[in-house]
This record gives C-alpha cells, structure tokens and sequence, in this order.
C-alpha cells in the first residue's frame, strides 16, 4: 500500500534521486543525486541542454520511471516502492499529464476524452464536472466535437481539461506548447498559469523555450544528471542568458573530457 506521511507543504519531493541506465562503463547516469521540494500551488518549468536529465527527471518524479537511488514523494506519498499496480492508480487518480502530442483519442468525443481519467480510475464519470473543466479553459461548447474537429491549440487545451478532471496533486507538463505556434503556446501556457493561480494546481513543465519558462514561479536547470541552477520567476531574455550560458559550459565540459579520454 501507498505510504502516507505526515501533511506535508510540498506536492513533490525527490530526495537524493538517481538514475542510471546500463552498468559498467557503458553506463548512463542520467540523474546524479537530486534534492528537490516543490510546494503546492507553484508552477515549475525545468530546463537544460540536450541529454541534461530533463526528460529523466519527469518521468521518475511522476512515477513513470524508478529511480535507481533515492525516494520521490507526491503529496506525501512515498511513491518509490510502490508496486506497477499502486503506482498506476496513483497516477490515474492523483497526477495530470500534458504531453506536446495532446494524446486524445480520435475515437472518443472531446467529453469522453476528458472523462477518461475518471473511468480508468474506477470512477463514476462526472459529466457536470467535465463541463465544469472544459469551461475552464475555454471549450465550453466543444464537448461533443471529436478531436479531429478542433485545432492544435484547442485539442492541447482538450488535454489540459483532461488533467484537470480529477482534482490532481500535481500537473506533469513534457513541451506542452513545443507543437504550437507562439499564439496559440501563449494561450495554453497562459492557462496553466490560470489553473495555478485560481484553482490552486501545482504545474511542473519541461521546456525549452524561455518565453513558456518565464510563465512559471521558478525555473530549474538541469546540466549532466544534476541540478545546475535556478531561477525566480523571470523575464524571458534572462532565462535565455543564463540556458545559453550553461549550455556553452556543458559543451566545454564535454569536449575536454571527450580530449582527455582520446
């Protein structure tokens, strides 16, 4: 069974968390140690170069991935030992998932794509509280449309609505706005920002663009497995400093030790 600590402040976390891939010296260590406490309420981007962890980080802070090292805990759950089964419930009734390919079903209406979470959890589905979450972000008359009616930027917002179904702890964001254009990403983005401030939602959102990162209450970076930096909310082009800079030491870093092993 899940086990539950005492209440805690913070919605997700990561204590000491490593990941490796492979063993010996062809070995991957994606994650190098991280300590982490996101509060609820907040909104997190999380940033760094190609091959930083970034994607690692998501997946073993939403239960998606194990780590190889360290305990992750999602509303004061400790998630680290749960079995495939637990862990799946937990997902399905606990934590949103916003993905850049939306995801929905084409075979569903945009209504039943909402509803899902709600029957994969064994749940009854709620049609007022879908209709409450679609008004939400803006889709109020699109319920019984299909996926294929609506454009990008409506179907991402479709995907939104659908973590928002069931009340989640936390709101797991991976390029939510890479597939959209610059409207449309503000639009969506301009929404999550909403679902934090108004409906008390704790976001974390992998990106890579500083215009998506400036939206949230602070930004991570991530260099080698390892949390590198991180900044306050801020303004795009301070983000893109700083990324840019980590980016020009992390290529540095790699180079010299690609010489010193030939």
């Amino acid at each position: 069974m899940a086990r539950e600590a005492a209440p805690s402040t913070a919605a997700v976390e990561l204590a000491g968390v490593r990941r490796r891939y492979g063993k010996g010296d062809r070995a991957v260590h994606a994650l190098r140690g991280i300590d982490l406490s996101l509060p609820h309420g907040s909104f997190t981007a999380v940033m760094g170069p190609s091959g930083s962890g970034k994607s690692t980080f998501l997946q073993c802070a939403a239960g998606l991935d194990r780590p190889t090292a360290g305990s992750v805990r999602l509303g004061g759950t400790e998630i680290t030992g749960l079995g495939e089964n637990e862990l799946t419930r937990l997902r399905r009734s606990r934590l949103g998932f916003v993905f850049q390919a939306f995801n929905l079903l084409p075979s569903l209406t945009v209504e039943q794509n909402v509803l899902l979470p709600l029957r994969l959890a064994g749940r009854r589905p709620d049609r007022d509280r879908a209709a409450e979450v679609l008004g939400q972000v803006g889709l109020a008359d699109k319920g019984a449309r299909r996926p294929s009616e609506l454009s990008g930027g409506q179907q991402q917002r479709v995907a939104l609505a659908r973590a928002l179904v069931t009340r989640p702890d936390v709101i797991f964001g991976d390029e939510p706005t890479g597939a959209l254009d610059t409207t449309t990403a503000a639009e969506v983005l301009a929404l999550l920002r909403d679902a934090v401030d108004r409906l008390g939602a704790t976001v974390v959102m992998v990106t890579h663009d500083p215009v998506a990162a400036a939206y949230a209450d602070q930004v991570l970076f991530l260099a080698d497995g390892a949390l590198a930096d991180r900044l306050p909310r801020s303004a795009p082009a301070r983000i893109a400093a700083l990324m840019k800079d980590l980016t020009s030491t992390t290529t540095a870093t790699a180079a010299a030790g690609a010489g010193a092993a030939a």
